[in-house]
Order: structure tokens, then C-alpha cells, then sequence
């Protein structure tokens, strides 16, 4: 059951671009679409499962929310700087570059830094783990030589990579920093592992939300320099986008604080929704892949779950 619920991020965060793209909008809009959702489910999620089951000390609990709040604007950052990398160099070349550089930070900060890995049986399966989930993720992005060239005015290889890397290392941290801080001292081990690590991960997701939706206003104000349209329609449709996605987070801390599961596993499982948002793209969206790609997509889709399957027995191997 553990690792089924590991898989909703997955499922979720792989729906986000075709939900985003159903519902139309802009850049700018769909970020404060998806951060509105956030709050909405955050708050939801406080309301009816954190403040019944931990109580409204718990719930209210000063530090839960410093690191929740915090974690929420470092998303921000991921998130702009993960449109910055796709603008200067192409989501063909962005999406590989980050979603790869995303299981390998999440995964080994956890493993390293966090101990999640104990043994060197563990280490070795774990990282044999993370190159197919992320080769398979590679493969499931490969053009066609024949294809025509994308062509991309604003193409910067070497700012489009810094942005990217800047991206990996925020959304990193924004995983791991509520687990961090509690190895580091700051939110002590009774408040931590109160109900198998439920009650705090569930407790997180309402500051972070408030973090998320600061961060997002901050990226459309000075960023995008929109705000004039973001209370127009397409954000109302976004809103959407922003519970499929919320709902995925949600689960996906759940996961991270859950000691059968934990931060590596839960990273790299989430990471699988490529395989979601490939297939979604195809036969929703209606792209056209040539057999030469859709060979690389299947071959990359069975790296993707092998992979998947070996980290998510990492604890009896």
C-alpha cells in the first residue's frame, strides 16, 4: 500500500501538462492557477484530516510552519528558474535535463544526507536504480534526426543550463528541507514521527502553499510582468492544474515522511510520471511521434518501471 501511494505523485504530476494545456492560459496564469489550487487543497487538507486527527496546537505549530512557508517560496525559485532553462533552451532539451537532474539530486541528498541507505547492497541497487529511471526518462524525449530543427531566438545553451541547475537544486531542497531540518534538530523527533510521520508532512502542505502563492504573485509581478491577467479566465481554468498538481504533492510528503517508503524512494517514484505525461501527450493531446521515437518512448517507459520496481525494494534487497 506504501509504495501505491508513492505512485499518486506520479500519476498526478505526469497529468499536469496535459490538464495544463486542456485548460489554456498563459505562463503566467497557469502558475497562479496551479499555486491557487495549492492553497485551496493545503488548506483543505488542514481543515479536514491535520487539525481533526493532530489537533489545532499541532497544526498551528510555529516551526511546521517556518519550514513549510520556506520550502513553499524555494519551490518558487525551482520553478522559475525551470521556465527560464525551458525558454533559453527548449523544453526537448529542458524537461530531459531537468527531470534527470531532479532523481539524481532528490534521491542522493536523501540517501546521503538524510541515511537512507544503509548498506552498500543498498547503494549499489539504489543508484543501478536512479541511471534507468533516468536514461529511460532521456530515452522517452529523443527527436527524430529528420525532424526539423526546433528554432529558438532566445536560445542561451549556457544560461538555459545555469537556470536549470539553479531549478534542480531548489526543487531539491524544497523536497528534502522538511526532513532535513528535523535531522538537523529544528523540528524535534516527537513532532517528526508523530503517527508514522503523517501528521507532519500533512501539516506542512498548508504554509507551503502560502509560500507557493507569495512566491508565485513575486514571479508574475517582476517576471512575467503580468499581473494584469491574472485575474482573468484562464486562471480560474488553471485552478485545475493546481489541485491535480497539489493533490500529487500532498501524497508525495506523505511518502517522503513515511519510514517504509522514505525521501529516495519517494523522489525517484514520483519522477515516473513521464511515462503519464509521454503517453497523455500522444493519445490526448494528440502529438505525432515517428516509429523511430515511439521505439526509444517504450524502450525508455520499460527502463522507467524497471527501475521504478527495484528502488521500491531497496528495504528487502
Amino acid at each position: 500500500m506504501s509504495i501505491l501511494i508513492a505512485l499518486v505523485p506520479a500519476l498526478a504530476w505526469g497529468s499536469v501538462g496535459i490538464v495544463t494545456t486542456k485548460a489554456g492560459g498563459t505562463a503566467a496564469q497557469g502558475i497562479m492557477g496551479m499555486t491557487i489550487g495549492a492553497i485551496i487543497l493545503g488548506f483543505g487538507t488542514l481543515a479536514f484530516f491535520v487539525i481533526p486527527n493532530a489537533g489545532m496546537d499541532y497544526a498551528f505549530n510555529s516551526r511546521i510552519w517556518i519550514v513549510g512557508f520556506i520550502s513553499g517560496l524555494i519551490w518558487a525559485v525551482g520553478q522559475v528558474g525551470q521556465l527560464i532553462g525551458f525558454k533559453k533552451l527548449g523544453v526537448s532539451i529542458g524537461n530531459p535535463l531537468s527531470t534527470s537532474g531532479q532523481i539524481v539530486g532528490n534521491a542522493l541528498m536523501a540517501a546521503a544526507v538524510l541515511g537512507e541507505w544503509h548498506t552498500g547492497r543498498m547503494w549499489f541497487f539504489g543508484v543501478l536504480s536512479i541511471a534507468l529511471v533516468t536514461g529511460g526518462a532521456l530515452l522517452t524525449t529523443v527527436r527524430d534526426k529528420n525532424a526539423p530543427a526546433e528554432t529558438n531566438p532566445e536560445r542561451d545553451f549556457k544560461g538555459g543550463v545555469s537556470a536549470v541547475i539553479v531549478s534542480t537544486l531548489a526543487f531539491m531542497m524544497y523536497f528534502v528541507l522538511p526532513n532535513l531540518l528535523n535531522k538537523w534538530g529544528y523540528i524535534s523527533d516527537a513532532i517528526h514521527n508523530q503517527n508514522n510521520g503523517l501528521d507532519y508532512m500533512t501539516a506542512i502542505v498548508a504554509p507551503q502553499s502560502v509560500g507557493q502563492i507569495l512566491g508565485a504573485l513575486l514571479i508574475v509581478a517582476f517576471y512575467f510582468k503580468e499581473t494584469n491577467n491574472i485575474m482573468k479566465s484562464g486562471t480560474a481554468r488553471q485552478v485545475i492544474t493546481g489541485l491535480v498538481w497539489a493533490l500529487g504533492n500532498v501524497f508525495m510528503f506523505i511518502s517522503t515522511g513515511n519510514p517504509d517508503v522514505g525521501q529516495a524512494t519517494a523522489t525517484t517514484l514520483s519522477q515516473t510520471g513521464i511515462i503519464v505525461g509521454t503517453f497523455g501527450a500522444i493519445f490526448i493531446l494528440g502529438e505525432h511521434k515517428t516509429k523511430r521515437q515511439m521505439g526509444y518512448i517504450l524502450l525508455g517507459t520499460v527502463l522507467v518501471i524497471v527501475g521504478a520496481i527495484l528502488i521500491s525494494k531497496l528495504s528487502v534487497l
